[in-house]
């Protein structure tokens, strides 16, 4: 049999069908082809890159009525059968006493109206001072703007992963917010005592005052407290805290003072 015989004595005729019927057959050669691949995946980073700038962007008008952090806690108590309960209220910045910000500021970045989002000289000093005490946890060096960036939009994990991301959301926040809406959603995010968040909740619970009636020592107190407030309370602050406290109030009015006076905490 020659090959036109042998052609017309194959039936074409299933082929045709399931050709009608879906359409042309895939082209597996084409779904293998690398600038296919490299298309989608420049898309998926595209959209990966651009919802933190629409988060960071909303969020300078917006007030969020949870963060992250606060969604990956009340999970944490779900997943061990207690109940939730938190507290947390927005605030303008009018409405929070300007002991607060500057309590804020003394203890945990002095240099925030100064860098943009990085303090290198604060991570030089705490690099510095882990090698001279290798046997202590290295200091935290984190900015306010990281700390806004990590409590707004990333869960508490330790991880190299996690702290990229967290620098890319603390360049979008120094890009695109004024550093009086970062001290605002600072101040009402931060945790002052457990499942407590905010100004108005921490001076409620602490003081039974409102945020902007807060006086200096009220303030310092419950800044003193922000590096662990699970550990410690503003309201009934231990030797240490006492200490801090003080220490901060004295950098608030502009005299110089070394978290060594601090001491070891308790």
């Amino acid at each position: 049999m020659n090959e036109p015989e042998l052609a017309e004595a194959i039936d074409t005729g299933p082929l045709q069908e399931a050709q009608a019927s879906f359409g042309r057959l895939p082209n597996y050669s084409e779904r293998r082809n690398p600038r296919t691949v490299l298309q989608w995946i420049w898309r998926i980073a595209v959209v990966v890159c651009a919802i933190p700038i629409l988060q960071v962007a909303t969020l300078r008008f917006v007030n969020p009525p949870v963060t992250t952090m606060m969604l990956y806690r009340m999970a944490g108590h779900l997943f061990t059968g207690e109940g939730i309960v938190w507290s947390h209220t927005n605030l303008a910045s009018n409405e929070i006493s300007p002991y607060l910000f500057s309590a804020v500021i003394a203890s945990e970045d002095q240099r925030f109206f100064f860098h943009h989002g990085f303090d290198t000289a604060e991570i030089n000093d705490a690099l510095r001072e882990h090698t001279r005490h290798p046997n202590r946890p290295m200091r935290g060096a984190s900015t306010i703007s990281q700390q806004v960036a990590k409590n707004l939009f990333l869960p508490p994990w330790h991880n190299v992963i996690r702290k990229g991301i967290e620098a890319y959301y603390t360049i979008l926040i120094e890009l695109l917010w004024p550093k009086t809406r970062i001290l605002q959603m600072y101040a009402n995010c931060a945790e002052f005592a457990p499942n407590v968040y905010g100004a108005e909740a921490g001076a409620m619970f602490h003081f039974k005052r409102h945020a902007n009636q807060l006086s200096q020592q009220q303030a310092a107190q419950l800044a003193a407290v922000l590096p662990n407030p699970k550990r410690w309370s503003a309201s009934h602050p231990t030797a240490y805290i006492a200490r801090r406290a003080s220490r901060i109030l004295r950098q608030m009015r502009g005299i110089p003072s070394s978290e060594d006076d601090d001491g070891e905490p308790d």
